[in-house]
């Protein structure tokens, strides 16, 4: 027999005898029961805000946490003595509402008696205790009588995954009742063959399929000793091609190196206080030395990989902008940073009560928007990647000479990106690659705005018969750990590389790994680009791969129809 049946067998009856012991423990009591509960409740709430205020101070003062007065004693007894009576009082029938909640694979009939669902046998009297007008409301089995209910607005379409419990299922419904309110066919979007589960609450809502983007290899990048194929994901054809030959120069050169100068997300809340003066103190309390221990003390609680590296202040009016830089191991961060930036947003309104969080996020952070602060300051992983590039590979490989791409780059990418205004597109098409690496590796690719900030610099060196070339790039945003890299086609490109996943080692290695690997891809694509461009060949070379002979129309309305 189900051990959960035998529980639930008499639970109306045992319902009867606890009300009845309630009433009897209600008379006994020196007050009436509401008024014992409310004193109860302040009591608890007291003193968890007493002991907390002391447990800040503390940590403030640096005085051991263990040390208890007199007063935080008795706070700590009257804590426990609420705590009691409030569990006794009300958690233990919230537990066994739920331990006598019957399984869904039971065929008695199911009633509700004093808030606790029950197992009705045929003997119960149900005069004696009659259930609440209360109907449990389930779905529909059949897939068009749930079609039906998204169309016509019963069923709300985001609600599909907690309803029916099948992501695949709710997936498929949902797309249904697109086509039919929308009168317009997905059939050239796929459905099957992709894991709808994976993507629950963390990647994407209220999917109705998935788009396909081929990944190609570039490489060997020979980089700091090391042998990469670099994955890309695009539909830009000539992309792939021009990278792999500019990793083919690189490598019969004797391949690339690269530094990382920093490693630091940044978010940077925005608070407004009553005046000027308010204002700035706060940010001469943020900037002294002497309090940036408390600070990432504070910070860190948020997870064990967060370590605050700096806390810079930027006053606008009454306004301060705070901009937080913490390492984030081999996640991207942002999340990281910003439950940092919360605990000390909390704690700071304990020292300047007449402070007004304006919003977590400032703008100054600067998160996917091109920004000056993140081309000065950096953002992510900044990362140097250079190589020199031997004369007869730059006449045979890359079909130009070193004169004419030192030429090139000046005119172009600085004097040309310096007359277009911009900020930190010093560079062919750093962007191109970035946004490949990203897709195929499960990174964020908005973040590819600041991420392509890059310049790109080529002068003669070796009496002007070899070329050195670079590309600086200070906000490399990426991780191996979290939102798309745990997707399974991108875990696997990240595998390719050999960085997927955290580095139980080192962490934060594989993260730091992947943006070198970014750089010297980069620096790959800019080195074959700018090649092609001195050489006459772009148009050429992209007649020949961006465009396809096929009729590509009844190649896609063969593919539909089958």
């Amino acid at each position: 027999m189900d051990p959960r049946r035998r529980s639930t067998e008499k639970p109306p009856v045992q319902s009867l005898h606890e009300e009845d012991s309630r009433r009897r423990a209600s008379d006994a009591l020196p007050l009436p029961l509401y008024l014992t509960n409310a004193l109860f409740f302040t009591l608890f709430f007291s003193v968890v805000h007493f002991l907390l205020t002391r447990w800040r101070e503390k940590i403030r003062t640096s005085t051991p946490l263990h040390v208890l007065t007199f007063s935080e004693i008795l706070a700590v007894l009257a804590f426990l003595a609420s705590f009691v009576y409030l569990l006794g009082f009300f958690g233990i029938e919230y537990v066994q509402s739920f331990l006598l909640r019957p399984s869904d694979d039971e065929d008695d009939e199911v009633v509700v008696v004093d808030g606790r669902f029950a197992a009705c046998p045929q003997s119960l009297d149900l005069a004696a205790a009659p259930p609440p007008a209360m109907e449990l409301q389930l779905l529909p089995q059949d897939d068009e009588e749930v079609v039906q209910s998204v169309v016509s607005g019963a069923l709300p379409s985001y609600s599909l995954e907690s309803k029916l419990g099948d992501c695949k299922r709710a997936a498929s419904i949902r797309r249904e009742s697109l086509q039919r309110i929308t009168g317009r066919s997905l059939s050239g979007l796929p459905l099957e063959g992709f894991d709808y589960d994976s993507i629950l609450g963390q990647c994407c809502e209220m999917p109705v399929g998935y788009v396909q983007i081929p990944v190609g290899i570039a490489g060997p990048l020979l980089l700091d000793g090391g042998e990469y194929s670099v994955p890309m994901a695009t539909t830009e054809g000539c992309l792939v091609a021009s990278t792999n030959r500019g990793c083919k120069a690189i490598h019969l050169s004797g391949g690339a190196t690269s530094v990382l100068l920093k490693d630091g997300m940044t978010r940077a809340p925005v608070v407004r206080l009553p005046n000027i003066a308010r204002a700035a103190q706060l940010k001469f309390y943020l900037e002294d030395p002497s309090n940036f221990d408390t600070v990432s003390m504070v910070f860190n609680r948020s997870s064990r990989f967060a370590r605050l590296q700096s806390a810079r202040c930027t006053m606008s009016g009454r306004s301060v902008y705070i901009r937080f830089c913490c390492s984030t191991g081999d996640a991207m961060g942002m999340n990281m940073v910003s439950k940092g930036v919360q605990n000390v947003l909390d704690v700071l309104q304990a020292d300047f009560p007449d402070m007004d969080v304006v919003a977590i996020s400032g703008n100054l952070c600067s998160d996917k928007k091109p920004a000056a602060v993140n081309w000065i300051q950096g953002r992510g992983k900044s990362v140097v990647c250079e190589a020199v590039i031997k004369g007869d590979v730059v006449r045979k490989v890359l079909k130009t000479s070193v004169k004419s791409l030192v030429e090139l780059n000046k005119d172009k990418n600085l004097v040309g990106s310096a007359m277009a205004g911009a900020l930190g597109g010093f560079n062919a098409h750093a962007s191109n690659i970035v946004s490949a690496v990203y897709l195929a590796t499960g990174q964020d690719p908005a973040q590819n705005v600041e991420s392509s900030h890059c310049i790109t610099l080529m002068e003669s060196t070796n009496d002007g018969q070899d070329l050195h070339v670079s590309v600086t790039m200070p906000c490399i945003e990426v991780g191996t750990v979290g939102g798309g890299t745990q997707l399974a086609s991108q875990s696997a490109c990240l595998n390719l590389l050999g960085v997927k996943g955290a580095n139980k080692e080192t962490p934060g290695a594989n993260a730091r790994r992947l943006a070198t690997i970014v750089a010297g891809s980069v620096l790959a694509g800019e080195l074959s680009l700018m090649s092609a461009l001195a050489a006459g060949q772009l148009v050429k070379s992209h007649m020949k791969y961006n465009r396809s002979s096929k009729d590509v129309t009844t190649h896609a309305a063969a593919a539909a129809s089958s």
